[in-house]
Parts: C-alpha cells; structure tokens; sequence
C-alpha cells in the first residue's frame, strides 16, 4: 500500500481525497451556517425559527435544499441559456476552491503555498463575475441593476481589504497562511495576536467583509424592497440554491481569514491549553455568529452611503494604516511589536 500511494496514481487519489474532505467540512458546516443564522436572528426577534424538521429543527436547511434541488429550473425567454445557467456554477466554484489554501492545524492544508492570500485574493475578486454574468443573461432590467451595484460594491471593498491585508503582511513578511499564525505565536496566548497591534484594522476588515459578501447592512444587490430581490431575481430552483451556497460559504471564508490574519488561526488563546483545529473552529463560528447579529440588529444603509464609506473613510484609513504599519515595522518601533519573524513572535 504505501508504495501505491508513492506512485502518480497513489498520489492522485490522495489529492482527491484531502479535497473531498475540505469539501465535506464546508458543506456540512453550511447546513449548520444556514441554522444558525436563521435561529439567531429569530432569537433577536423573540420567536423560535426553524423547529419542525428533525431535532430542534436541524434538519429544516437540508429540507430546504431539497425543495430546492427537485424544483423545476425555470429560465426566462429572453435570457441567454449558457450563461445563466453558468453564472451560479461560477459563484458556487469559486467560493469552493478559495479554501484549498486556508489551513486548520499546523501542515493540514490542502495547498501550501507561498502566496496563499493573494490566491484568496484572486479568486474572491473573480467572485463578482458570477453576479455580473447572472444579472446581464437574465434579459431583465431589475436583475441587470442588481449585478451592477454588487459590482461596484465588491470592488470598492476589495481595494480596503487588500490593503488591511497588506499591513499583516508586513508585520509577518510572508504571505503564507501558515506564516501568519507562526508569527502571532508568541506565548502570550490572546495578547500575543495580531488583533492587538492591528487593532484598528480588525473592526475595519469586518465591515469590509460584510460588504464584500453582501451581507446586511450592505445587501443592497439583494435589496427586496428596492430591486425584487436583485441580481438573482430570475433564478429559481437549483440555480439559485448555487447563488445562497456560494454566498454563505464566502461569509464562512471571510470568518476564516479574520481567524488566521487577527486572531491566530488554530492557536491556543491562553498558552497553557494545547493548538488544535478546534480553536480555528470555535473562532469561524463565533466570527460567523457576528455576522448573524449584525444582519439581525442593523438597518439598510442607502447606496451613496455604503459607497462613501468604502472610499472616503475606509479607503484613506487603510492606506494611512499601511504607511503607519511600515514605518514601524522598519525601526521596529515597541521592540518590534509591528516587525515578527515569519518562524515565530
């Protein structure tokens, strides 16, 4: 057996099955995703949310892809086929992939590579293209709308992420996942992370992913009540269940990031518990459980306001960090509180 799996053949189902394995965790995850933001902000609003279907309703989401799933696809007549039924596939695949570099232990990691977050980068700005591709085949005015101002909206935000990113990766000088968290290692637990020295930046980079994601309250491609539900209002059974998927499963990539970037991914918070995997876990969820709350408890910003934050507060903030964060990375200011090895605090 282990000279089979030496072998290009061996090798290869390997690679399969560690992707098999990502997968199964995100989409498992997504069930309980979907649960639990539909239970938190039915808590918020002091009724009971899904509770029917299995075990206090934790089968209410598999339920519903069901529904979803066994729906005809309906496609409007006008619409250009290929390209409609493309754009979910996008949306899905993309947001799936993102997590071939994300790791969650110490070398448990599908792609270990040096530029992990320009990767991440990368892949997150195709994003938009699925949301684009889907408002222009619709052959509709609403859906059309919709994908334009998520456009605009992802690329304002992008430009804010990237540069908060850009001061981790100065302090850590590598643009590795695995890096980061090594650097945030210092053996004083929660005190020793990056959400200390960054600070500013953490409250900044979640806004930003809010926005990116279209979550609430910078739904505005989704904005019922303005564009009949946006981009996606053309799309119906396993197409637009593609569209929810792949939305939450970037909501569930952006908890990761801020874990491993902020808050030391899988490490300990207090140095005499041991590392393991089921810190980077606890962290994506209470991170998603934020996300739940603020979609619960905020109201809808208006267009103009989402798009002057993102370029006139968010924008210069983030630049000014950067200059900041080099300067005192390079005369390691506070004994090099900004200026970390890449092995190691």
């Amino acid at each position: 057996m282990a000279e089979f799996l030496g072998t290009p053949m061996g090798i290869a189902l390997i690679i399969m099955a560690q992707c098999l394995m990502v997968i199964a965790f995100v989409m498992i995850s997504l069930l309980f995703l979907v649960y639990g933001d539909r239970k938190i902000w039915a808590a918020v609003q002091m009724r009971r949310g899904p509770n029917v279907v299995g075990a206090f309703g934790l089968l209410q989401t598999v339920a519903d892809a069901l529904k979803y799933v066994v729906k005809e696809i309906i496609i409007p007549a006008g619409a250009d086929k290929t390209v409609f039924l493309l754009a979910p596939m996008i949306s899905f695949v993309l947001a799936m992939i993102a997590w071939a570099v994300i790791p969650f232990n110490d070398g448990w990691v599908l792609a270990d590579i040096n530029v992990a977050i320009l990767y991440v980068f990368a892949i997150s700005s195709l994003e938009v293209y699925g949301v684009i591709m889907g408002g222009w085949a619709s052959n509709s005015k609403y859906p059309f709308l919709g994908s334009l101002r998520s456009a605009a909206q992802m690329i304002s935000y992008e430009v804010s992420i990237g540069l908060i990113i850009i001061g981790v990766i100065i302090s850590t000088g590598s643009l590795n996942f695995g890096a980061i968290v090594a650097a945030q290692d210092t053996g004083y637990g929660f005190f020793g992370w990056y959400w200390l020295p960054h600070l500013p930046m953490v409250a900044l980079f979640f806004i930003s992913a809010l926005a990116e994601t279209n979550r609430p309250p910078f739904d505005l491609p989704e904005a019922e009540s303005e564009l009949v539900a946006g981009y996606q209002v053309e799309y119906s059974s396993t197409p637009f269940l593609l569209f929810m998927a792949g939305e939450y499963i970037a909501i569930f990539l952006m908890c990761a990031l801020m874990s491993l970037l902020f808050f030391g991914g899988w490490l300990s918070p207090v140095p005499f518990l041991p590392d393991s995997p089921l810190w980077m876990i606890a962290k994506m969820a209470f991170f998603f459980f934020l996300f739940a709350m603020v979609k619960a408890i905020t109201p809808r910003y208006r267009y103009d306001q989402l798009m002057r934050i993102g370029w006139k507060v968010f924008l210069p903030f983030s630049l000014a960090w950067v200059v900041f964060v080099s300067f005192m990375a390079h005369f390691e200011v506070l004994g090099g509180f900004y200026a970390r090895s890449m092995f190691g605090g």
